[in-house]
Parts: C-alpha cells; structure tokens; sequence
C-alpha cells in the first residue's frame, strides 16, 4: 500500500491544467480527511523535487493560501494564465474550477 505521502504527490501530479483541488480534498483522496496540514507540508517540501503544479491547491473556501503579496499574485497569476478565473473578493468558484479525481484504487 502507497504511503499518504505518495498517494499525495499522486494525486497532486495529477491535477489538470485549469483547475484546482483543496488541501482538504487531497487529503481525504490520499486517505487521511483530516490531513489537510500534511499536504501543505508535502506542497512546502516537496513541490520542486517532484515537480508539483502546487499553484492549483486553494484551501477549502476557494481562496489562495498564501498571505504574502508577492507568493499570493504569483499563484493568482499561474491559475489565471491557465483560464481559472477570480471573483471580486478574490476566490475561486469551486463549484467550477474544482477538479474531483476518480477515487483511487488500493494498492
């Protein structure tokens, strides 16, 4: 059986262009609901030894994560470029832009 981690990294690899997942989501796919943290530290540590697209995980009310300025606009930017659009009070709707994998198999 694949670790959280990697079950993680799986599904964070996997999420396509123009859409986003939450950190929540992640980790209730990968097998811990209650992991949310624990993406957020894979994103942290691991984003560019695997090459994550960590710009398309938002926390569960739709918004960008970071509260530093320049980390914010850079993650609004990528998302935009990639077609995913903003409302006035800077979220996502998720409703629209949220991608829901198939729920993966035991390995």
């Amino acid at each position: 059986m694949k670790s959280f981690t990697e079950k993680s990294i799986h599904i964070i690899q996997s999420i396509p262009t123009g859409t986003v997942m939450t950190y929540g989501q992640i980790a209730k796919y990968a097998g811990s609901p209650r992991g949310a943290r624990q993406v957020v530290r894979i994103l942290h540590s691991m984003s560019s030894k695997y090459e994550l697209p960590w710009h398309r995980v938002i926390n569960g009310k739709g918004e960008i994560g970071f509260k530093n300025d320049e980390q914010f606009k850079l993650q609004k930017e990528m998302l935009e470029a990639e077609g995913v659009t903003f409302t006035k009070g800077n979220t996502i709707e998720l409703e629209k832009f949220r991608y829901t994998p198939e729920i993966p198999s035991e390995e």
